[in-house]
């Protein structure tokens, strides 16, 4: 069993534009440093986060700006149905708080 203060961080972001990219892309990916630096943007800005170790391990072995290679559409799908789902949740939370 591997001990949570000597595990190193991985992070790995995806952007998904389809006016622009035929599939998401890798934005940014970092180990331990790095990692803990594009986690802390996500939170500066509001950007959902997913924790799937094994996502991340296969995404992170893409170069930055390498599209979503179409054997993982399914997993990345997940993610971005995930966010969906948080964003929505967080816009009735603020529609809620505005009546």
């Amino acid at each position: 069993m591997k001990d949570e203060r000597y595990t190193r961080k991985e992070a790995v972001a995806i952007s998904y534009n389809p006016d622009l990219n035929d599939a998401p892309k890798i934005v940014a990916k970092g180990k331990g440093k790095i990692a803990e630096n594009i986690l802390a943007r996500a939170e500066e800005f509001n950007v959902p986060v997913q924790e799937d170790a094994s996502l991340v391990e296969l995404l992170g072995q893409l170069d930055i700006n390498q599209s979503i290679p179409e054997e993982l559409y399914q997993a990345v799908a997940e993610v971005f149905a995930y966010i969906y789902k948080i964003d929505k949740e967080k816009g009735n939370a603020i529609r809620s708080n505005d009546t």
